[in-house]
């Protein structure tokens, strides 16, 4: 008889980036806990410590594993035995690599929500000297808590982008005092009250999330950018790409970002040219977008030189 399935938590994140204050109220809350038996696994163990008496009141079993190595699904079957939980946190290594947790859990330990949490104030650090892993905690996540931000701090963070590495998380910024904001507050990047709105080579990334997350918001808007042009015959007919290369973390997760161009100026153009374009967003279904999306249908068009540096960054 096949056993039932027992949904699994995971909270990812490096050490004193905020997982166990962000697990300990979630814990010894009875929205969580109301009816369930819960076994909240530790694989890392950092300043901040978990109420035993609190675990205990809330019907919390907690098993810490120091060494990779033993974090076993042989460990977890173990575990699942004695404790019989119906539901598992794990407050996962923030050094491990994440895909490694499919190896450890149970067949019957359903991965339901993976949680990250970021200190605002090491993320740059971070990014820059583990871009892998922090890329990782980020893009796997259905979640993310950027926690001890401040308004300058968020300010960074915003202009990073950050919705480029995971476009389908929820992401928030907690400020002292528990004040928390959504991640995208609803304000356009650019002022769009301009009659053409001139991309930089540095706000390509920006727009380019942005028209594809709000696309009704550019509708109807002329814009201006440097990009290469890409054919395909999966595009529409009459149609081209035309966009940047993109590397979010590091050379190996370089991705094209582009938007299609329509009109009759493409049939000279060839893969890899580089081109100014403007042209005017309008929404259109297309198969490439798999629903509606942005088509530039292009104004003026030249042929151009390479930028200085070809990549955007996140």
């Amino acid at each position: 008889m096949a056993k039932q399935q027992i949904p699994v938590y995971m909270i990812c994140g490096f050490l004193e980036s905020g997982k166990t204050n962000f697990i300990s109220p979630m814990l010894t809350g009875p929205d969580f806990t109301a009816d369930e038996r819960t076994l909240l696994l530790v694989t890392e163990e950092g300043e901040e410590e978990y109420s035993e008496q609190a675990l205990m009141h809330y019907d919390v079993r907690m098993a810490v594993f120091e060494d990779k190595d033993d974090f076993t699904r042989e460990a977890c079957r173990r575990l699942d035995d004695k404790y019989h939980p119906t539901q598992v946190v794990i407050e996962y290594n923030g050094m491990w690599n994440l895909p490694d947790i499919q190896e450890v859990l149970p067949e019957h330990w359903v991965l339901y929500q993976i949680v990250t949490t970021v200190d605002a104030t090491t993320f740059d650090m971070y990014s820059k000297n583990m871009a892998s892993l922090m890329m990782q905690h980020i893009g796997n996540a259905d979640m993310v808590v950027f926690n001890r931000c401040t308004d300058e701090l968020a300010d960074m963070l915003r202009g990073r982008n950050l919705k480029m590495l995971n476009r389908r998380a929820e992401m928030y910024l907690e400020y002292e005092g528990e004040r928390m904001e959504e991640y995208d507050d609803g304000t356009p990047p650019f002022d769009l009250s301009q009659p053409v709105l001139n991309l930089s080579d540095e706000d390509y990334g920006v727009w380019y999330v942005d028209v594809m997350d709000n696309p009704e918001r550019y509708k109807g808007k002329v814009v201006s950018f440097l990009g290469q042009v890409a054919q395909s015959d999966k595009f529409p007919r009459g149609t081209c790409a035309c966009g940047r290369f993109a590397m979010v973390c590091c050379a190996e997760d370089t991705t094209f970002l582009g938007v299609l161009l329509k009109g009759p100026e493409i049939k000279d153009l060839h893969t890899r040219d580089w081109v100014r374009v403007t042209g005017r967003v309008h929404l259109e279904h297309v198969k490439l977008y798999q629903g509606e999306g942005p088509v530039l249908h292009i104004l003026d068009i030249a042929k151009a030189q390479p930028p200085e540096e070809e990549l955007v960054y996140f």
